[in-house]
């Protein structure tokens, strides 16, 4: 359990505010600064938020005194707000760098379920600014004909018996390697962002394997 002294060391390590973590942590302004200032003693519920807020901005605690900014290669995302950050990310690259992007077991509705109709919509508008600069392939379970990212996106079916969950989906792209796992509660929606060239490439690899030799085409399958 971090001390009061590791709270206020750890948001000075990433420059957060007092409101920064409370809106971070879900809680409010006045209850952190009582906690900072010891007039109140949080339960291990609050204790639990603290520590997830700063532990999704990569900040370890060490023994009693310490706090370090995690080093590694995984940034987790968390929720609704984590799933919407990763997005954002997509797209960053896309904007930014282009190049390919590789989606596995895509199943729609745990996007629009989410994020909703609206927001989609304005994201599939703004990635397909990028179409020149970017190869975006979307592998859907086989049957599924609800193409939500068509405006950018070029969609093949995987045959039955090679799909993940369909709580759970992978992306490739930008030297990066996501495992995205959805959840009926939003808030347990949980995204482990691996930026790691190599394993990126090596999951490329088999992607595009599983793209050219494996994957079905729509176009050849749904009957007018």
């Amino acid at each position: 359990m971090p001390t009061i002294d590791q709270i206020r060391a750890a948001r000075a390590l990433i420059g957060w505010s007092q409101g920064d973590l409370a809106e971070r942590s879900g809680l409010s302004q006045t209850g952190i600064a009582r906690i900072e200032n010891g007039t109140n003693h949080p339960n291990s519920t609050t204790i639990e938020k603290i520590t997830s807020a700063f532990d999704d901005a990569d900040v370890e605690f060490i023994g009693e005194n310490g706090v370090k900014k995690r080093s590694g290669e995984i940034v987790k995302f968390r929720g609704k707000t984590g799933l919407i950050q990763f997005m954002d990310d997509v797209y960053d690259v896309a904007c930014t760098n282009g190049g390919k992007f590789s989606f596995y077991n895509i199943v729609p509705e745990n996007w629009l379920e989410t994020l909703g109709r609206d927001w989609w919509f304005k994201h599939v508008e703004r990635m397909s600014e990028y179409n020149a600069k970017t190869n975006i392939r979307i592998l859907v379970p086989e049957g599924n004909v609800d193409f939500i990212s068509s405006g950018y996106a070029d969609y093949k079916w995987f045959p039955k018996g090679f799909e993940l969950s369909g709580k759970r989906s992978l992306y490739v792209y930008g030297g990066k390697l996501a495992f995205v796992t959805f959840n009926e509660k939003p808030e347990k929606i949980e995204i482990l962002l691996l930026k790691n060239k190599d394993f990126a490439d090596g999951v490329q690899a088999l992607f595009d394997i599983a793209w050219d030799y494996v994957a079905k085409d729509p176009s050849h399958n749904i009957q007018a």
